[in-house]
């Protein structure tokens, strides 16, 4: 049981540090000198990321929902 819950503990920290990397990133793309875009834009890039945590958070209730879906503006 203790190898499940490292190899747990250990996959998390992980992906949870990686995730949050890749967030930081999503908002480095806010600068305007450099990029173009509208609102609609951003409210799609954060509407498909709350979904996707909605998703994650009810598999973790045993709702098994695994909808795989790719983004696109």
């Amino acid at each position: 049981m203790r190898d499940k819950r490292q190899k747990f503990v250990d996959l998390a920290e992980s992906r949870v540090t990686k995730t949050i990397k890749d967030i930081r990133l999503i908002g480095n793309l806010s600068n305007r000198s450099a990029y173009s875009y509208s609102d609609e834009d951003i409210r799609k890039i954060f509407r498909m990321l709350h979904k996707e945590l909605e998703i994650s958070k009810s598999r973790f209730k045993g709702d098994g929902v695994t909808k795989q879906e790719g983004f696109k503006l």
